[in-house]
């Protein structure tokens, strides 16, 4: 879901970097060095997600697991997504250096919120199906919150983008079952096999994730 370079107006990009700093500070204030390791391969798992895209108008559809990193990752989601974000940008011109804050708060914000979701439906809801439950919301609300933040980006920035953003929000809508069921598949493999996993993005319990 990145946005082409070109097409966002100077004040929607001043307020994406901004907005990117502050995601990226908070991040790294929050990131556990002890698990750098496991937060490289997560967002190396972004990185390459990422790299089929399905052009829609001046953006793509494309698998983001923006929403797995925040259940996984919580804030440090964040600079872990920024990273891959600059190593696409680099290596294959995705987006962009220009764009680039824009496309690191829509898909870092979202999967940050993603991550909040998860373990307030947990909580609300504590045993094996609530956890699937969560992790699905957590997954599909990544890509939901992605392009609902691109939508609004595009069309801030100019009002001709108003049909493509309801376009780019539409052809999502597949994408959100899919990733819904990779993060629900992904988070309960997990929390049976290495549910220390689960604390990576917030403080555990015994190594209950969501304590």
């Amino acid at each position: 879901m990145h946005i082409a370079e070109g097409v966002l107006s100077p004040t929607a990009l001043a307020a994406g970097y901004a907005l990117a700093a502050v995601g990226t500070a908070v991040g790294l204030r929050r990131l556990d060095h002890d698990r750098l390791m496991g937060v490289a391969i997560l967002a190396a798992a972004f990185f390459v997600g990422s790299l089929i895209h399905v052009p829609v108008g001046v953006t793509s559809a494309h698998l983001l697991l923006n929403g797995l990193l925040g259940v996984l990752l919580g804030w440090a989601a964040f600079p872990a997504i920024l990273a891959a974000l600059v190593l696409q940008a680099l290596l294959f011109q995705f987006g962009g250096p220009v764009v680039l804050g824009v496309n690191a708060c829509t898909m870092g914000y979202a999967g940050v919120l993603a991550g909040g979701v998860f373990r307030m439906v947990y909580r609300l809801w504590p045993s094996p199906a609530g956890l699937r439950c969560a992790a699905f919301c957590g997954g599909a609300l990544g890509v939901a919150g992605a392009a609902l933040l691109t939508a609004v980006a595009l069309e801030y920035s100019d009002e001709g983008f108003a049909a493509a953003a309801r376009l780019l929000f539409a052809a999502h809508l597949p994408v959100m079952l899919a990733e819904g069921l990779v993060t629900m598949f992904t988070v309960s493999f997990l929390f049976r096999t290495r549910p220390e996993m689960l604390c990576m993005g917030a403080p555990c319990a015994g190594n209950n994730p969501l304590r």
